[in-house]
């Protein structure tokens, strides 16, 4: 329920008095401030927020947390659809794209369909591939003549067979997991798509930052602790921490895992955070 404006305003008077809450106002901005106050925790939010912020060791996780949390998420769109990533996370799927040109990417996690739209919309540009994006809720609406959306269980037998045959005749192939982030999840996905993945392309597990890797320490074990797993048993994959690094700011900490292409790929530049 919003809070009335009196009562609002009797909150920003009372937050504003600890020089932690006024460093995360001026970070944040009045707006997205506001957003914070109107939430029935808003005290309790920010101050933990400030104070976040203010013991970082690393810049990096300081500005990771502060756009993490601050509401830009919920308002970032992709052609008018909510797309729920970070712009530079964005750019580097842009660049891995237009590198590799796969004939089919697999998307895990539909919701509203931002970043399916987004991956179809990089085919167009490149002038190649389809997209399959699977939830096992039906909440988008979007439609592009490279874009596939089917609704079930990601790791069902039925929903692999699926899978399997859309993407028979393909060579170029490359899978995004970002459905259901908790450790046991991922870790069937990861098992379950591993093998669709063509040499020298990408296995991407996003949202690999919760769990406290900087953010949402409350989360209990998820993506990052997934793949941490799965890399001791799967030698053929490597961080490529080239993408990461990049913009030096990344959601997706761990998570561009690059196929070797031969059993002497080299490592240089896959360096793990």
């Amino acid at each position: 329920m919003r809070l009335g404006l009196q009562r609002v305003r009797h909150r920003f008077a009372r937050a504003l008095r600890d020089p932690r809450m006024a460093l995360a106002y001026l970070a944040l901005g009045s707006a997205r401030y506001r957003e914070l106050a109107v939430n029935a925790d808003l005290v309790g939010r920010a101050r933990w927020l400030s104070a976040k912020i203010a013991n970082a060791g690393d810049v990096r996780d300081s500005f990771h947390m502060l756009s993490y949390y601050s509401g830009a998420l919920q308002h970032t769109y992709w052609l008018g659809v909510p797309i729920l990533k970070s712009p530079l996370d964005s750019w580097i799927y842009q660049e891995i794209i237009a590198e590799t040109r796969p004939d089919l990417i697999i998307e895990t996690g539909t919701a509203l369909g931002g970043s399916a739209l987004f991956f179809a919309s990089m085919c167009d540009l490149v002038g190649n591939g389809r997209v399959v994006s699977i939830d096992v809720e039906a909440r988008s609406e979007v439609h592009h003549p490279r874009l596939t959306l089917l609704k079930g269980d990601s790791t069902s037998a039925g929903m692999i067979s699926k899978v399997t045959e859309l993407a028979s005749g393909t060579t170029r192939r490359m899978v995004v997991l970002d459905s259901d982030h908790s450790a046991a999840h991922v870790s069937r996905e990861l098992r379950a798509y591993r093998d669709f993945v063509s040499p020298g392309s990408y296995l991407v597990v996003e949202d690999t930052n919760v769990n406290g890797h900087p953010v949402m320490p409350e989360h209990g074990p998820g993506p990052f602790e997934a793949v941490a797993d799965f890399l001791k048993e799967n030698p053929d994959f490597t961080v490529d921490g080239s993408r990461e690094q990049k913009f030096l700011v990344t959601y997706f900490p761990n998570g561009y895992l690059r196929r070797r292409s031969s059993a002497v790929d080299s490592d240089d530049g896959n360096a793990a955070r």
